[in-house]
């Protein structure tokens, strides 16, 4: 299997609050904590470890956190070499974090630098991927580029619009081949208006499991500490399933494994769970993989 991720690299400082601040409010907060992140790197690294050859292209600044983040990558297996080095500093994400929701802020850096000339340089491997990861976090011309690239060649288009950018869900919808939105961003999507009728559309219902085609793919029991990453666990373990060439429905039940064991650990990519934990939990449930 191999999976290519077009997107962003995060250094994250989540903040643990009871409540989210109101208007002129200062809290204070229970804990911080740094972790590596960003959406494109969270999803490379859930293919890695769900046991993908995964490919990451982005951009991180030429600073002390960009270098951390390329450490981290490397150390969870992920293939780094399309990863270029901006004059902007490296992507920043604060999400905050109560015990009911995680909000999330993230100023864009290094990844507002992702673009047509990235998505040149890595056809080789978006053509020889089976599953390209596409997000919202980088700009909509390299995106759309990395897209076109990859159907050119049969290479499978999986876009998760988060966050939703009007621009960038325009060019980027007609080329995919699944579309992975929560239900916020589902009618976001859908006020924009490109057809989505061409592709698989999988709707994230948190807790609840996932809706295919009218179909509910039921959740796994979790214990929820840092719901940070968990729709990239899932985004990314659903890819690694399509690679192996699952049937939508059951690479949405591997996905929910994923997600549901993304969720019990704090931080964003080192929740992302492992090939044998994923294996673990759905033999634990009796659906097989």
């Amino acid at each position: 299997m191999k999976v290519v991720s077009f997107g962003s690299l995060n250094y994250d400082l989540s903040i643990w609050l009871d409540r989210l601040p109101g208007p002129d409010e200062t809290l204070r907060a229970q804990r911080m904590g740094v972790f590596s992140g960003g959406k494109g790197a969270n999803q490379a690294t859930a293919a890695a470890r769900l046991g993908a050859a995964a490919h990451l292209v982005g951009c991180v600044g030429n600073d002390d956190r960009g270098r951390w983040l390329l450490d981290t990558l490397s150390g969870n297996g992920v293939n780094i070499g399309h990863v270029r080095i901006s004059q902007e500093p490296t992507g920043t994400a604060v999400p905050l974090i109560t015990p009911s929701e995680v909000s999330i802020v993230i100023v864009a850096g290094a990844n507002a630098d992702t673009g047509m000339a990235d998505a040149d340089e890595a056809e080789a491997v978006i053509t020889g991927a089976d599953v390209l990861l596409l997000q919202g976090e980088v700009g909509a011309a390299g995106a759309q580029r990395a897209a076109q690239i990859a159907r050119s060649s049969g290479t499978a288009v999986l876009f998760n619009p988060a966050p939703v950018d009007p621009v960038l869900v325009k060019a980027v919808t007609p080329l995919a081949d699944v579309l992975v939105m929560n239900r916020a961003e589902q009618a976001q999507v859908a006020a924009i208006g490109p057809r989505t009728d061409q592709c698989e559309t999988v709707i994230t219902l948190g807790s609840r499991g996932a809706l295919i085609n009218g179909v509910e793919v039921p959740p796994y029991p979790t214990q929820v500490v840092d719901p940070t990453g968990a729709g990239d666990a899932f985004c990314g373990a659903l890819g690694v399933a399509l690679a192996e060439g699952r049937p939508l429905i059951k690479a949405a039940r591997f996905a929910n494994a994923a997600g549901a064991l993304a969720v019990a650990t704090s931080g964003a990519q080192p929740s992302m769970p492992t090939l044998t934990a994923v294996e673990s939990l759905l033999d634990a449930h009796r659906e097989g993989v």
